[in-house]
């Protein structure tokens, strides 16, 4: 099988748990969105407060940590192009999410819940920003949330 994901460890200690989840959870999105078929994979950076601060600043003026951060490549039509196309030959990386792994341990226990629930939704939050879709607007929201939780769900990842 080829690799849909390639994983970064940015100032922090590589860890076997962390690829398996984003390893399963990429995949479990890449089969709901039918991209198992491109040559498209997503480069995840899993990094500390300090470095999701620095990219934070960089690439959206905005000086604070957050949690996780998406940049896409693609807009959404182009991403159908390449869904639709027969001629997937070069390898293209759909984006780029970047996540704090202390953030996730916070809002894991913020929100009661495992660690690798919290990874999970950052990673399906992430792909479905890359994949076009946003929540700023309800009207979208109402559209992004719905494919968050089918994924968790289908992976049995849940809140409990």
């Amino acid at each position: 099988m080829k690799e849909i994901s390639q994983i970064e460890f940015l100032d922090i200690e590589e860890n076997l748990q962390y690829t398996n989840i984003i390893n399963r959870v990429i995949e479990q999105c890449f089969k709901e969105e039918k991209l198992e078929k491109t040559n498209l994979y997503i480069s995840v950076i899993l990094t500390n407060p300090e470095k999701i601060r620095e990219i934070n600043k960089e690439y959206r003026k905005i000086d604070k940590p957050t949690d996780v951060l998406s940049f896409p490549m693609f807009e959404k039509e182009e991403i159908e192009q390449i869904k639709a196309s027969k001629e997937n030959i070069v390898e293209e990386v759909l984006g780029d999410i970047v996540i704090s792994i202390e953030q996730v341990e916070k809002q894991a226990q913020e929100y009661g819940h495992s660690f690798e629930r919290e990874l999970a939704y950052m990673l399906v939050h992430g792909f479905y920003h890359l994949m076009g879709y946003d929540h700023i607007k309800e009207e979208d929201k109402q559209k992004m949330r719905p494919k968050e939780e089918k994924v968790l769900n289908d992976l049995d990842i849940t809140r409990i």
